[in-house]
C-alpha cells in the first residue's frame, strides 16, 4: 500500500505539504470509488502490461527525499558553487534591475505566477491588462500598429517571423535572407527550423546590399550583433522591391534612442524584453516579443491580447483572434506555438510602468555614456575600436590577443565575449558602472584610470528618436511606489488563480506550486548568469540541469533527455527532429508522415508540419481510443514513409487506453517510431514509464507535472526525453558543447539550456518529494479524478471511462444533452462558476460541448466537494430551466457572470432575485470573488481589433 510516504521521526516529510488529501479523506474518498487503497485504484486502472509487475508500480531509483529546509540549504549550496561576475558579454542577454516592487508583487507573488492562461477573459482582466500594456509598449517603440503578447525568445520570435513571411508570400519562394551581423544563437535556430519546411537560408553582408536571389523575407539586426548602428532603410527597401517582408530583430532599449522599425519601413519587428527588467537567469524564462505593420495582425503567432465589451456595454479585455489557436487549427495553424511569456511579459510591461518614458531613456542614454567612455578609453589606449557607431556594444581587434584580453578580464571579474581570436565584444548595460569601465580597459593594458572626461556620442544623428513614445496614462500615473503597488493589487484582485480557488482545468495539470520551490529562483546567483557565461562558472546551475536530466529519465523510463526546449511546443518539435534525424541516418529520408489521433493536442499537428512531416489523422473509436483497424489501414496507406505515430498517454479523453503497448508495436513493424506526449504524465509517474512501455521519444511539462507555474500562461519548460537510439538526434547549441550533441538538428532555443532560471522549481519538487512522493502524487491525482467523476455521475454524463469505469487523471462531462433540452451550454456553465468563486474547467477539448475537469492531487476533500457541490448546484438550476422555473433566456446561467455593480444596482430586470445571482450557496456570502466585468463578447472584439491600451475615456460610464 503506497498511499502516502511515511514521515521519518523528528522531520516533516514535504509530500504531506504538496498532496490536499490527509488520511482521513483519502479514507473518505477512496470508500466513494470502491477501493480500499489507491495502489488498488492505480492497479484496477492502468493496464497490466504497463506495469513492470503485475499489480506493482514501477521503481525509481532517486534520492531519499528531504525536507523543504534541507532542500533549499542543498540549492544554497549549489547557489555557491556558482561564480557570478560583472557580464559584459552582452549578445542578447544584459544586466538589468528589477524594480524590487516588481520582483516582489509579480515574480514572487502567487497572484500572478499561479494564474491560467486567460481563455476566461471575466477572471482574467488584471494579467490581460498588464499584457496590453507590454504589447503597448512594444508597438510604441517598434512604431508597429500591432503586437502580440509575447513568444519564447529573441530566436525563436525571429523563426517565427521568417514563417509568417513565408505564409503570406503569394509566389511560394523559398529563400529567406539573414544579415551575416546577427546573433549566433539567432542564425542557429533559423536553420534549425529552415530545413525542415525547405527554407533556403541565405546569409550574407548586407551593409553590400541584397545578394543575387528572389527572397520572401530579409531578416537584419538594429544594432547589429558587433554593435553597429547602422541605417537599416536601404535593407528595406531593397527587400520590398523584391516583394519580400522586411524583418528587423530589434533592442527595445536601443529604441529609446533610435528610430523605429517602423519609421524605417520595416513590417515586422522582432527580439526580447529581457532587459527591461528580467533577470538573465542563464538564459531565460524570457519575454520575446514580434510586431506587425497593418494587415499582418491576423498571420501573428501566439497569442494577441485585445479589446472587446463586455454585456453592459463596457469595455473588456480578452484574448483576441482566438480561432487562430492551435488546438484549433492543427496542421493548418499558423504555428505550433500556444503558449506566451506572460509573467515576464508583465514584468517587463510594469518595468516600462514603472520608469515611464523618461526613465527609460535615461536608463538608455547611460547605457550608450558608458560604452562611448569605454570607446574613448580603449582609442586612448591605442587599441582599434571597430564599432564607430553603436549603442552599448563594440568590438575591438587585438590581433592574436584576444582570448588573453577575455581571460585578464575574467581575472578582474568581467565577462567579455570572445568574438574571434582577433576580436573581443563588449557590451554595457542598465548595471555597468564607472568602475566597470575602467577594470575592462585595465583588461586591455590600462596601468591606470581612464581620465574623467564627456565622450563624445555615437549614434547616426539621421536615426536619432524624433517621436514620442509611452504616451498613454499607465506609462505615466504610477510613478510612487505606493501608486504601483496599489496598482499590481489592484489587477492581481481582477483574477482568479491558484493562490483563491482550485482551476479544475482538464488537460493543464494546475497543481501546487510550492514557496519552497519558487524561493530560489530570484537568488542572484541563479539569477543573474549571463547564459553564454563559461560553464566552470555556472557549476551549481549544470549540477541541477545534470540531475533533472538523470531524475527525469528515471521516471520516464528513456536513456537521455534534453532540458533545452522552453515550451511543450519546442519539445514536441525537437522530438519530432529527433525522430526525422534517426530515419535519415538510416537512408529513410522518405519516411514523412505522421499519424496523430483525432483527439490529439491540437499543437501535435502543428509541430509535426513544422517537422516537415505529413499529417495522417487516425480515428478514434467510440469510448475514445485510438481504433485499432483505422491505424491498421493508415499504416498500409503509409507504408515505407511511415515516420512516427503521435499519441497522448493517458488520452486526452482521460483514460488509460488498454491498447497502447499494441499501437507501439504495430507503428514498430512498420518501420515507425512512436511519440508519446508526456502532457499527461502525472497519471503515470512511479507506475508506469513510456521509454519502457513502447514510446521511443516523448517531451514533458515541467509547468504541468514538475510545479513550474503556469505564470498566467508562461512561462514553461517543455523538457524531451528519448530512447538511446534517438540520442544523437537531440538539440546542440553552438555557444555550449555540453548542451547538447552537434550530431542533432541543432538548437531549438536560443538558449543553451533553454529557461534554465526556473530548473531549481522542479529540481526542488523532485528532491524533496522522492520515489514515494511522487508516486503518491499520481495516485492521489487519479484518486481526486475518479470521486470527482463518481460524485458528478448521477448529474451530468461522464463520457469516457476505461475498465471498470474508472478515469485516469481527468474526466470529461457532457452537457450537449441538457444544451439541445434546455439551450443552457458548457460556455453556460462555465460563466456560473464564477459567480461560484470557480476558474471553469476546460470547455470543448477534445470535445465540442463538454467540460474536461482535472482536480490534482494538490486539492484537499473540502476544495474539491465545494466544486462538486456547486456543479451540482448549477445542475438544479439547470433543471430549473428546463421545467420552466427560470425563463430560457432571462437566467442565472444565461447571465453569469454578475458583477457587484450589477447587483446592487437600481434597476435589476431579471425575474430571479439578486442573492439567486450572487450568493447561489451560503458560503459565498463571506468569501465572495466578484468577477469585474459580465460576460464579453468575442466576437465583437475580433470585428473590432484594438490591440493596444484604450485611452482611459472608454472607461467612463
Amino acid at each position: 500500500m503506497t498511499d502516502r510516504p511515511a514521515a521519518r521521526p523528528g522531520r516533516a516529510v514535504f509530500a504531506d505539504r504538496h498532496i490536499g488529501p490527509d488520511p482521513a479523506e483519502r479514507a473518505a474518498m477512496l470508500e466513494a470509488v470502491g477501493f480500499s487503497s489507491t495502489a488498488e485504484l492505480m492497479a484496477a486502472a492502468l493496464p497490466g502490461d504497463l506495469l513492470t509487475a503485475p499489480g506493482a508500480p514501477a521503481p525509481l531509483d532517486l534520492p531519499e527525499p528531504v525536507g523543504e529546509a534541507e532542500a533549499l540549504a542543498e540549492l544554497r549550496a549549489l547557489a555557491d558553487r556558482n561564480r557570478v561576475l560583472v557580464s559584459m558579454i552582452g549578445q542578447g542577454y544584459y544586466g538589468t534591475v528589477t524594480p524590487p516592487v516588481i520582483r516582489r508583487n509579480v515574480l514572487e507573488n502567487p497572484a500572478w505566477y499561479t494564474a491560467y492562461t486567460p481563455y476566461q477573459p471575466e477572471i482574467s482582466q488584471g494579467r490581460l491588462e498588464a499584457l496590453l500594456n507590454f504589447q503597448t509598449m512594444v508597438a510604441d517603440l517598434t512604431g508597429l500598429p500591432v503586437a502580440g503578447a509575447s513568444l519564447l525568445d529573441e530566436a525563436t520570435a525571429a523563426a517565427e517571423a521568417m514563417t509568417l513571411a513565408r505564409r503570406v508570400d503569394r509566389r511560394k519562394r523559398s529563400v529567406f535572407v539573414v544579415d551575416a551581423d546577427v546573433f549566433a544563437q539567432t542564425l542557429a535556430v533559423l536553420r534549425t527550423r529552415a530545413e525542415p519546411l525547405g527554407i533556403d537560408l541565405v546569409v550574407a553582408d548586407l551593409s553590400d546590399g541584397l545578394p543575387d536571389v528572389d527572397p520572401f523575407g530579409v531578416l537584419v539586426q538594429y544594432p547589429a550583433a558587433s554593435g553597429r548602428v547602422r541605417d537599416v532603410r536601404p535593407v528595406v527597401e531593397a527587400a520590398h522591391e523584391r516583394g519580400a517582408l522586411a524583418v528587423v530583430a530589434a533592442d527595445l532599449l536601443a529604441l529609446t534612442l533610435l528610430r523605429s522599425p517602423g519609421a524605417l519601413g520595416a513590417d515586422v519587428a522582432v527580439g526580447s524584453a529581457q532587459r527591461f527588467g528580467v533577470p538573465m537567469g542563464f538564459g531565460g524564462p524570457h519575454a520575446a516579443y514580434m510586431a506587425v505593420r497593418e494587415g499582418l495582425q491576423r498571420q501573428l503567432p501566439g497569442r494577441l491580447v485585445g479589446v472587446s465589451v463586455d454585456a453592459a456595454g463596457r469595455p473588456a479585455y480578452r484574448l483576441a483572434l482566438q480561432t487562430r489557436e492551435q488546438h484549433i487549427r492543427r496542421e493548418k495553424a499558423t504555428s505550433n506555438i500556444c503558449t506566451a511569456q506572460v509573467l515576464l511579459a508583465v514584468m517587463a510591461g510594469m518595468y516600462a510602468v514603472h520608469h515611464g518614458p523618461e526613465g527609460l531613456r535615461a536608463i538608455a542614454e547611460r547605457v550608450h555614456r558608458r560604452t562611448a567612455e569605454l570607446a574613448a578609453g580603449l582609442r586612448a589606449l591605442g587599441v582599434q575600436v571597430l564599432t564607430e557607431t553603436f549603442f552599448d556594444t563594440l568590438r575591438v581587434r587585438v590581433p592574436a590577443r584576444a582570448a588573453d584580453v577575455v581571460g585578464a578580464a575574467r581575472e578582474l571579474g568581467v565577462n567579455l565575449f570572445l568574438a574571434d581570436a582577433d576580436t573581443v565584444g563588449v557590451s554595457c548595460d542598465e548595471t555597468t558602472t564607472a568602475e566597470h569601465v575602467a577594470t575592462v580597459l585595465r583588461a586591455f593594458g590600462a596601468s591606470a584610470p581612464p581620465q574623467a572626461g564627456e565622450a563624445p556620442a555615437a549614434l547616426p544623428a539621421e536615426l536619432a528618436r524624433d517621436v514620442d513614445y509611452l504616451s498613454h496614462p499607465v506609462f505615466h500615473a504610477h510613478r510612487s511606489e505606493t501608486s504601483l503597488l496599489r496598482y499590481l493589487r489592484r489587477l492581481a484582485d481582477r483574477d482568479l488563480a491558484l493562490d483563491r480557488t482550485m482551476i479544475p482545468l482538464g488537460s493543464c495539470t494546475m497543481k501546487l506550486n510550492a514557496t519552497a520551490e519558487m524561493e530560489a529562483i530570484t537568488w542572484p546567483a541563479f539569477a543573474d548568469l549571463h547564459p553564454f557565461a563559461p560553464l566552470d562558472q555556472a557549476e551549481g546551475l549544470v549540477r541541477i540541469v545534470r540531475d533533472l536530466e538523470a531524475w527525469l529519465a528515471e521516471v520516464t523510463g528513456y536513456d537521455a533527455v534534453s532540458l533545452q526546449p522552453n515550451a511543450g511546443s519546442q519539445g514536441e518539435f525537437a522530438g519530432l527532429l529527433a525522430i526525422r534525424g534517426y530515419h535519415r541516418s538510416r537512408g529513410e529520408e522518405q519516411r514523412d508522415v505522421c499519424l496523430i489521433p483525432s483527439s490529439a493536442h491540437g499543437t501535435n499537428a502543428a509541430s509535426a508540419v513544422m517537422a516537415g512531416m505529413r499529417v495522417s489523422v487516425v480515428a478514434c473509436d467510440d469510448g475514445g481510443n485510438i481504433d485499432l483497424a483505422d491505424l491498421r489501414a493508415k499504416i498500409d496507406a503509409a507504408g515505407d514513409r511511415l515516420a512516427a505515430l503521435m499519441v497522448t498517454y493517458p488520452s486526452t479523453h482521460g483514460v488509460y487506453e488498454a491498447t497502447i503497448t499494441e499501437v507501439c508495436r504495430l507503428v514498430h513493424e512498420a518501420g515507425g517510431q512512436v511519440y508519446v506526449d508526456g502532457a499527461n504524465l502525472n497519471a503515470l509517474v512511479g507506475w508506469a514509464k513510456p521509454g519502457r512501455f513502447g514510446a521511443d521519444v516523448s517531451h514533458l511539462n515541467l509547468h504541468k507535472t514538475f510545479c513550474v507555474p503556469h505564470g498566467g500562461g508562461g512561462p514553461g519548460v517543455g523538457p524531451v526525453a528519448v530512447r538511446a537510439h534517438l540520442a544523437e538526434f537531440l538539440p546542440g547549441h553552438p555557444a555550449h558543447a555540453g548542451a547538447g550533441p552537434h550530431t542533432g538538428a541543432g538548437p531549438v532555443a536560443a538558449a543553451p539550456f533553454g529557461s534554465a532560471g526556473i530548473l531549481p522549481i522542479s529540481w526542488a519538487y523532485v528532491r524533496m518529494m522522492g520515489e514515494a512522493g511522487l508516486r503518491a502524487a499520481t495516485e492521489h491525482a487519479v484518486l481526486a479524478a475518479n470521486y470527482v467523476a463518481r460524485r458528478l455521475a448521477p448529474y451530468y454524463p461522464v463520457l469516457y471511462t476505461g475498465p471498470g469505469g474508472l478515469v485516469a487523471h481527468e474526466c470529461i462531462i457532457d452537457l450537449r444533452g441538457l444544451h439541445k433540452r434546455t439551450g443552457i451550454s458548457n460556455e453556460d456553465v462555465a460563466k456560473r462558476l464564477i459567480d461560484y468563486g470557480f476558474h471553469a474547467p476546460t470547455m470543448s477539448f477534445p470535445v465540442p460541448g463538454t467540460l474536461m475537469i482535472e482536480p490534482t492531487e494538490s486539492e484537499d476533500l473540502a476544495e474539491l466537494d465545494r466544486f462538486v457541490d456547486a456543479m451540482i448546484a448549477i445542475r438544479a438550476e439547470i433543471d430549473r430551466v428546463a421545467d420552466g422555473g427560470y425563463d430560457r433566456e432571462d437566467n442565472p446561467l444565461r447571465n453569469a457572470p454578475h458583477t457587484a455593480e450589477e447587483v446592487t444596482a437600481d434597476d435589476w430586470k431579471h425575474a430571479y432575485s439578486r442573492s439567486e445571482a450572487a450568493y447561489p450557496v451560503p458560503g459565498l456570502r463571506r468569501d465572495k470573488y466578484w468577477a469585474p466585468v459580465a460576460r464579453v463578447n468575442q466576437a465583437y472584439g475580433d470585428r473590432n481589433l484594438v490591440c493596444s491600451c484604450p485611452p482611459p475615456e472608454a472607461f467612463e460610464q
